[in-house]
């Protein structure tokens, strides 16, 4: 054993993820525009979508019921953009190098922005939730339902901002983070989340019934509502679970790449 490592000994247990989740939370605070904007965004796309669409979309009035839990991911999605430029903003101004002298595991960096992505997300999420109560979301679904809407939201956070976190670790840029987050940002609309997929032209159907965020949607509007999920939880989760993996796996070979320690 070196002198350095007698000196030096590594952090235990979840000592260095606490103090990763509280400096990105300190971050999160310091830049509050970011949190602002993902809760604004969200918010005036579920407006404009009600009060200006709606109409044409479903003259009943209840085209409100119909695209909330499709913004509710939208908002997941901002707010998960700002991971990406966040890693990328650590990988290229030189934190990462001083963070390697530490006795901590490099990792815990990204754990860090994960989690604190996580918090605000949820905290977002609850804001846009009820911003819709307030413009006549009426969901019938029980408290179970609640619930496992809830859980379904939290874990979609999760898989999307670790996703995120490897493409900032990717990026050579927090600029080209923020390009590559709004290309992911896109795939909702391509989805269920605004109309029904059989509204859709014939060749696009396929595109929209068969990527992640449709189960999704589809599982988080069931629950919600009490309708029959069929097999979109099944999906829902298996997606879910492959897309974690992957940017898990992902992220943690880009970080012991590029910060040069395990």
């Amino acid at each position: 054993m070196t002198t350095a490592a007698v000196l030096r000994p590594r952090l235990g247990g979840l000592t260095a993820e606490s103090v990763f989740v509280q400096r990105s939370l300190l971050h999160s605070l310091r830049d509050g525009e970011s949190l602002l904007m993902a809760i604004m965004l969200p918010v005036l796309l579920m407006l404009m979508f009600t009060f200006v669409f709606g109409g044409a979309i479903d003259p009943s009035g209840g085209y409100v019921d119909y695209v909330v839990p499709g913004i509710i991911l939208l908002c997941a999605g901002f707010g998960a953009a700002s991971t990406a430029v966040y890693v990328a903003n650590d990988m290229r101004n030189g934190v990462i190098d001083r963070f390697r002298t530490m006795p901590v595991r490099s990792s815990a960096v990204l754990t860090g922005h994960v989690i604190a992505s996580l918090a605000r997300n949820l905290v977002a999420t609850s804001v846009v939730i009820a911003v819709a109560l307030l413009v006549g979301f009426r969901p019938t679904g029980d408290v179970w339902g609640w619930l496992g809407a809830f859980a379904l939201i939290a874990l979609y956070i999760l898989t999307i901002t670790y996703l995120f976190a490897a493409v900032g670790l990717a990026s050579g840029s927090p600029e080209a983070a923020s390009g590559y987050g709004f290309i992911i940002l896109f795939v909702p609309y391509l989805s269920s989340a605004f109309v029904p997929v059989e509204t859709m032209p014939q060749w696009l159907r396929p595109i929209a019934e068969h990527q992640p965020v449709t189960p999704i949607i589809e599982t988080i509007r069931g629950l919600l509502f009490g309708l029959p999920l069929g097999g979109y939880p099944v999906w829902t989760l298996l997606w879910c679970a492959g897309i974690l993996v992957v940017s898990v796996t992902w992220g943690a070979w880009l970080f012991r790449r590029k910060a040069g320690r395990r």
